[in-house]
């Protein structure tokens, strides 16, 4: 190094250009005092070319923006933004202020980082965070279709949960225990289980234990051979549990089962064999147990009306299926489903009155799904118009409606009282589901409709 390089030298521009990011320091006017080598390189420039420039200036070429100097001299703090150059590169920018020995701002020093990466990484992010809520939404479309089409709703925190553990049950060959009251669709669930398993394209056999006479169980159930008994058939009979043989074997009712034929049924669950009545060679079958009950067999063990070996084979996962009146977001659209089934059965075309809905929605439903089931399909054939009315309904849903006593003036007319309501369970709605669309679906409607609602009653 020569004495002309000695005297050029300078530590602290050394230093600066030895950085490995961008630097860039301004005075107050935003004039460009200096800069470290990266900074040109960002923006596509000689570094030394920008000494001397104003930042407003260059902004205003395009060079970047926004500029920083006029938010740290207006903050007089330190400021942290993205800035966009020239490049389309995205910077997260930083300004320092600087004062001098009298505490007046001084200096801005700036540096950088390029994010232009991690930004369209964000995107990325983004889009695929949106691709895979639209495939979630199909997902749960095409889902809810399924249900539909099977009969099942489930709004219902309880009956998604009952139907969230029958998702898991159809995996395995597990056996599963359906509880619930009468009507609340234990079979149906029982076929839904069926349909999604590794069996479903065998047979599905229902027996329904409290429907077939003492005198008859072991045949219907087992079969038996040509001339087992007086009048059997000449060529014999296959038994209910050997027709189930490959899919799913459906014991409907087991709590009515009784008691002499329940040790029989325990060593066909155990073994999967059995003999046919008259018979003497054993008969192997395959199938997967499912069975349902209204009725508290631990209470029936207490009693002694029921084998308690039998129920613990029979429980090894329950499944309770809650009554329809305390799954009261499930009525609506079971309304809907079932004016529409009914509707195409029969070739009519129906409209429910609100306060039909009103009525439907507030009855107790002690027959459960069942009930609600006769009720709409009554509705859509005996009604004589399009519009069925509350003067449609049977006496006995209008008299045994739980209506709560309104919290209105009842000087107030019918449809000022039914508009009131419908507000509250839209606000409750919108407070639960957040969105129309969610909302629409909750509650058996169209999203437009909703909306025209919503805006009905100032709904914000």
């Amino acid at each position: 190094m020569n004495v002309t390089q000695l005297k050029d030298w300078n530590e602290n521009e050394q230093i600066l250009h030895s950085l490995k990011d961008d630097i860039l320091v301004t005075n107050v006017e935003g004039i460009i005092l200096k800069v470290s080598e990266v900074t040109g390189k960002i923006y596509g420039v000689e570094s030394e070319s920008l000494i001397g420039k104003s930042v407003y200036d260059l902004e205003a070429q395009g060079l970047f923006t926004p500029i920083l100097t006029p938010m740290v001299v207006k903050e007089n703090k330190k400021i942290t933004f993205v800035q966009t150059t020239n490049k389309g590169k995205k910077l997260l920018v930083t300004g320092i202020p600087v004062y001098n020995e009298q505490g007046e701002l001084y200096r801005i020093v700036s540096y950088s980082h390029d994010i232009t990466e991690l930004a369209q990484y964000k995107e990325f992010l983004f889009a695929m965070e949106e691709e895979m809520q639209r495939v979630k939404t199909e997902l749960g479309l095409l889902r809810n279709k399924q249900l539909h089409d099977a009969g099942i709703i489930a709004k219902s925190a309880d009956m998604q949960k009952a139907l969230s553990t029958a998702r898991q049950l159809s995996e395995v060959d597990v056996n599963a225990l359906i509880l619930g009251e009468s009507g609340v669709g234990k079979s149906l669930l029982a076929k839904f289980i069926h349909n999604k398993s590794h069996r479903r394209k065998g047979p599905f056999i229902e027996v329904n234990c409290g429907a077939i006479p003492d005198s008859l169980f072991e045949a219907e159930l087992f079969g038996y051979e040509p001339g087992a008994f007086t009048g059997a058939h000449q060529k014999g009979k296959v038994g209910l549990i050997e027709l189930s043989n490959g899919g799913t074997l459906f014991l409907d009712e087991i709590g009515e089962l009784p008691l002499q034929h329940q040790v029989k049924v325990l060593k066909v669950i155990q073994e999967k064999r059995f003999y046919r009545v008259g018979g003497t060679k054993p008969i192997q079958v395959d199938f997967r147990l499912i069975s349902a009950t209204n009725k508290d067999l631990q209470k029936a063990i207490h009693e002694k009306q029921f084998r308690e070996d039998l129920y613990f084979r029979l429980n090894v996962v329950p499944v309770t299926i809650p009554p329809l009146r305390k799954r009261t977001e499930d009525i609506v659209p079971l309304i809907h489903m079932l004016l529409q089934q009914f509707e195409k059965k029969y070739n009519k075309k129906k409209r429910l009155d609100e306060a039909v809905i009103h009525h439907l929605l507030h009855y107790e439903w002690r027959g459960n799904v069942r009930e609600l089931i006769n009720i709409m399909e009554r509705l859509v054939v005996l009604s004589p118009t399009t519009l069925i009315t509350d003067e449609h309904l049977p006496d006995h849903v209008k008299e045994g409606a739980s209506i709560p006593s309104p919290s209105i003036p009842i000087e107030q007319t019918l449809k000022q009282m039914l508009d009131d309501r419908e507000k509250q369970i839209l606000l409750a709605a919108r407070k639960k589901y957040r969105t129309t669309i969610r909302m629409a679906e909750a509650l058996g409607t169209s999203q437009p409709s909703i909306v025209r609602k919503m805006k009905k009653y100032q709904i914000i």
